[in-house]
């Protein structure tokens, strides 16, 4: 202690040692390498510095889906939605929306850095806690399973404002909603279908006497409209600086960067991957806003294949590779038992 105290000397520190709750905490470490076996005398480095921040790494399994009262076949996996929250920089007292909300994984981790979050969601029956419970062993939703009932599991009440039923591709909000933050993670087409309302037909009446009781029908939303969507609604409603976190699949063999969406009023600044499959992945992409929109400004989406389509016209056709190699697995069996008969005949 001596030979540190008088090392040390030089800081400019004052004031008396405080071992619980001090103003400022110091680290030293000694690295000594790596390999258990074969510890060096002396230490190959020292790091000397002063303690910024506590992580957080503890919300991980507080947050897990594991104990988590409602989730869904998509809920977010809690450390990838707090990765999505620390992206976006949120802070406490800022506006964060998730357009894509589902069971509201990400809302729950962007309240957790002081977000007032909020969202929409196509799927009604979502929203209200009435579809298939997700769990093998749970037979029937609970009537109080809701993304409010998550918030209160994790003491979040105060920074949830509500999610609304609603079409994402039609306007909804006033034209001077400003966001400090989007967060998202929009529906594929795979384990969640992409929808919007719509119909196929010409110049549908609806009587009057259905207009209680009328559920609008629906088409398909597809993915590069989705996105053309996203980013323009978020050129549109972010505040400048604000922040769009949202995840994009994409083909790996197929992968560029110049056929990530983009718009000029944003700025791509992180793009990062994610493997789910030996042909595909998901990049998550955080862009920032530069301008406001002009009326000349339009979005740019360059993928030029549907990934919903070309996804189960890859599985299918690995489903053909398999069958294919596994009856000529058979064939060949059945030749080397025939000719291993036959040797045993003529002997």
């Amino acid at each position: 202690m001596q030979y540190w105290g008088k090392s040390f000397s030089y800081l400019p520190l004052e004031g008396p040692v405080k071992l619980k709750n001090p103003d400022i905490t110091l680290c030293y470490i000694e690295y000594y390498g790596l390999n258990p076996n074969s510890i060096p005398e002396e230490p190959y480095e020292y790091f000397f510095g002063r303690w910024i921040a506590d992580g957080q790494r503890e919300l991980i399994q507080k947050l897990s889906l594991k104990t988590r009262k409602f989730i869904g076949n998509t809920s977010m996996d809690p450390q990838l939605s707090l990765i999505m929250a620390n992206q976006a920089q949120i802070r406490k007292g800022d506006l964060v929306f998730d357009p894509f909300v589902g069971t509201g994984s990400l809302l729950i981790a962007a309240s957790q850095f002081g977000g007032y979050t909020f969202g929409t969601d196509i799927d009604f029956l979502m929203l209200h806690g009435r579809t298939r419970p997700t769990r093998i062993s749970q037979k029937t939703r609970e009537k109080d399973e809701s993304i409010a009932a998550n918030m209160h599991q994790y003491g979040m009440s105060s920074y949830y404002l509500d999610v609304v039923v609603a079409d994402f591709s039609y306007p909804l909000w006033r034209t001077d909603l400003r966001i400090d933050a989007i967060i998202t993670d929009p529906p594929y087409g795979i384990r969640e279908a992409t929808e919007r309302i719509g119909t196929m037909k010409t110049n549908p009446v609806i009587e009057e006497h259905q207009a209680t009781s009328h559920i609008p029908s629906k088409i398909g939303y597809g993915l590069n409209q989705i996105y053309k969507d996203l980013l323009c609604f978020s050129a549109r409603h972010l505040k400048l600086d604000g922040r769009l976190v949202c995840w994009y699949p994409l083909f790996r063999d197929q992968y560029t960067e110049d056929q990530l969406p983009a718009h000029p009023c944003l700025e791509l600044l992180a793009n990062s991957e994610q493997i789910l499959s030996n042909y595909t992945s998901r990049r998550l992409l955080t862009y920032k806003k530069i301008k406001e929109p002009e009326a000349t400004d339009e979005s740019i989406i360059m993928n030029l294949t549907d990934f919903r389509e070309k996804y189960f016209a890859l599985r299918e056709e690995t489903r053909k590779e398999k069958r294919t190699r596994k009856a000529t697995e058979r064939a060949r069996r059945r030749e080397e038992w025939e000719r291993s008969n036959k040797e045993v005949t003529e002997r």
